[in-house]
């Protein structure tokens, strides 16, 4: 096995736990987004191992930005997608716990969303990135992730739980 190949192993099996997490902030779905991370974790394979091309230098960035740019491709051709039979909504744990019904809350109210402010509020402020950062990982201009985070974090407060919108000590509203 050569060098590129152990070295592409490890990154992805220490990345594959923080982009499962990411894509199944923006799909909702644990299934959809397992399938999402197999999707970016091929193209990344792809791009590591393309013949006469530089190495990734930030591989961590590379595969998020594939993440989130595979995510509203898909979302972009409705014509392939697959139709479910029935929707099988998760139930909360049988212990009542916090955690799981503010997981189911938070999922309920994001699939609402359309993907682009999905997306938006997932790199924003669920992975604690930077306006030019998501920006970057989305493909769009600063300005438009500056214009349309707000926007977005409107349309989310009305499918929240009012027990789940936090005001932070700055006075900004985080749902």
């Amino acid at each position: 096995m050569s060098t590129r190949t152990q070295d592409y192993e490890e990154f992805a099996r220490a990345r594959t736990p923080a982009l499962l997490r990411s894509a199944w902030l923006l799909c909702g779905d644990t299934h959809l987004a397992e399938d999402l991370v197999q999707d970016t974790l091929a193209k990344v394979y792809v791009r590591w191992h393309a013949p006469f091309r530089s190495p990734i230098e930030t591989p961590v960035a590379y595969a998020q930005t594939t993440l989130t740019r595979t995510f509203l491709s898909s979302r972009r051709r409705r014509s392939s997608t697959e139709q479910p039979y029935a929707d099988l909504p998760d139930r909360p744990l049988a212990d009542g716990s916090d955690a799981t019904a503010t997981r189911l809350a938070l999922q309920d109210a994001l699939a609402g969303l359309a993907p682009a402010d999905r997306a938006v509020l997932v790199l924003r402020y669920l992975d604690d990135l930077s306006v030019e950062e998501t920006a970057d990982r989305m493909g769009v201009s600063p300005g438009a992730v500056r214009s349309r985070s707000p926007r977005a974090v409107a349309r989310l407060r009305p499918l929240l739980d009012a027990s789940l919108i936090v005001t932070s000590e700055r006075g900004t509203t985080h749902g």
